[in-house]
């Protein structure tokens, strides 16, 4: 298997929803927004995608239309990740057979499976995987925090090429260089800390703020990936503000209403995630404004 490589900055894009039903129209309408806003490629069905609460067969379905509507422009790396081993492997086989480049997947939640069960769980889908599969480490949501000796272990398999890296540690960048190689895929999970990580080694971001500020976003991590780091800085003074405001409240709220202002998708969520606060609607509406994105 070719080894998958990607750089750039690429939205873990919300699944819009109408009505409860996932509202394929605004989907696909926003694909297009970010493949014409310089974003390097797309992951459905990720945190921000709300995969926690979408049925099996929405989540599989999601991966499809994200699939069929950046007809193969960018790539789609599809958000696979279960804390039962089965569902992320059927999850990986149906986003192979809609045409997914790779898949991203997380550690597993809840279980709290130790290093050993974290490597089980991972070889095990790497062997029947018939795509790259990307690590997802977010100790934060999952409660298990894998370390850089047991990503270096699964990074020996041709088929485990990266880690979206979400502990908020800068120092992992450059242990996960050391121990797994230069060649290893390492993209941000903390917007705020991206310009950081890049200057660590990193390649770019799975990114939050990429729904709300594509061109931003894409134009701050390319002047990063250029070495352009006066350019990159005053990119991340102007998105400072969004990339702490759109976790003001519980995500992707306040990132479903930012899009909900600019008329990209309704503002709907899923229990138990709720709509933002006045609070958190108040610190979208002045990063908004900081960024100079207007409604």
């Amino acid at each position: 298997m070719t080894r998958f490589r990607i750089k750039g900055s690429i939205p873990a894009l919300v699944t819009p929803f109408r009505d409860g039903a996932v509202d394929e129209e605004a989907l696909a309408a926003l694909v297009e927004w970010q493949i014409a806003a310089g974003s390097a490629g797309l992951v459905p069905c990720g945190t921000t995608g709300e995969s926690a609460t979408l049925s099996i067969a929405e989540h599989d379905h999601v991966v499809a239309l994200t699939v069929r509507a950046a007809a193969g422009r960018v790539p789609v790396i599809a958000g696979c990740g279960s804390n039962d081993t089965a569902v992320a492997r059927a999850h990986i086989a149906r986003a192979a057979e809609a045409g997914a480049d790779a898949a991203l997947v997380v550690t597993p939640y809840y279980n709290k499976p130790g290093q050993r069960g974290l490597l089980a769980h991972f070889l095990h889908l790497a062997d029947h995987s018939p795509l790259p599969i990307i690590l997802y480490n977010i100790p934060g949501r999952s409660a298990i925090d894998m370390t850089t000796a047991t990503m270096a272990e699964l990074a020996q398999h041709p088929r485990i090429v990266g880690v979206k890296e979400s502990t908020g540690d800068i120092g992992r960048i450059s242990e996960i260089r050391h121990m797994c190689g230069r060649d290893f895929l390492i993209l941000s999970g903390n917007d705020h800390m991206t310009l950081g990580i890049i200057a660590h080694g990193g390649h770019g971001a799975i990114s939050v703020t990429a729904n709300v500020a594509p061109e931003l976003n894409a134009r701050q991590v390319e002047a990063a990936l250029a070495g352009d780091f006066a350019t990159a800085l005053a990119l991340q003074d102007q998105l400072w503000p969004l990339h702490q405001a759109l976790f003001a409240d519980a995500s992707p709220g306040p990132a479903k209403y930012a899009l909900a202002m600019l008329g990209r998708c309704r503002e709907e969520v899923r229990l138990p995630v709720v709509p933002p606060s006045e609070m958190a609607r108040a610190a979208v509406d002045a990063a908004l404004a900081h960024a100079g994105i207007a409604p």
